[in-house]
């Protein structure tokens, strides 16, 4: 009897789990779902999200999640609503390796940017972070932002794309009030990327000779 029990109980969880398991998604319906994204679709996204496709699918075309895509495309419905979904990684890279976070410094959106960090979005990570594209976008107000909730202000990017700093990136593209913000915030002018150049000479390569001379520090 016990062993009957045993088997009735098995094919009971079987049938259960049957009944609630979640067919995968036609490449229609991703097609559908991500396009819906794009237009801004608040509604259709809704009724897909967690029942259709999964949140943090990847659009085959271009590698992005709903979220990250979502923010580049500035389709402001869509982010809220990904935002109210449980479901949703804020976590989640695309190929490239961007998180919702980076992507919305990438695009100047402070207004997302608090959404995200509100939610718990990481600040720090290996590599690449949000600070790098704030610093080199010259976006003072995120890159303030970002410290406050505390992005490493020295985070140094993958050394096969150099080894940079958010200084350093400041300092390439001209952008002396984010590079004297990040100074201010503790930034270390002496550290080198790949070529072995500190801030203040990849100012003086890209022309910069004021902020170059504002970043020079003596040697010790």
């Amino acid at each position: 009897m016990p062993i009957r029990r045993l088997l009735a109980t098995s094919l009971l969880f079987a049938a259960i789990a049957g009944a609630h398991a979640v067919e995968p998604p036609t490449p229609q319906q991703v097609s559908s779902f991500f396009r819906a994204v794009q237009m801004d679709d608040a509604s259709t996204v809704r009724k897909m999200v967690g029942a259709v496709v999964n949140a943090n699918e990847l659009n085959p075309l271009g590698g992005e999640p709903a979220l990250v895509l979502a923010i580049r495309e500035g389709a402001r419905e869509v982010i809220l609503e990904l935002l109210r979904h449980p479901g949703t990684d804020l976590e989640r890279k695309a190929v490239n390796g961007n998180t919702a976070l980076m992507m919305a410094a990438f695009k100047r959106d402070e207004e997302v940017v608090r959404a995200l960090l509100k939610k718990g979005a990481k600040v720090n990570q290996p590599g690449w972070t949000a600070l790098h594209y704030a610093a080199a976008s010259g976006d003072d107000k995120i890159a303030q932002l970002l410290i406050d909730h505390g992005a490493k202000v020295d985070a140094v990017s993958p050394r096969p794309s150099g080894a940079f700093t958010p200084l350093m990136l400041a300092a390439r593209e001209g952008k002396d009030a984010t590079a004297r913000l990040l100074v201010a915030r503790g930034a270390d002018t002496v550290l080198k990327n790949t070529e072995g150049h500190t801030a203040a000479q990849i100012a003086k390569q890209a022309g910069r000779d004021e902020l170059a001379r504002e970043l020079t520090v003596p040697a010790r």
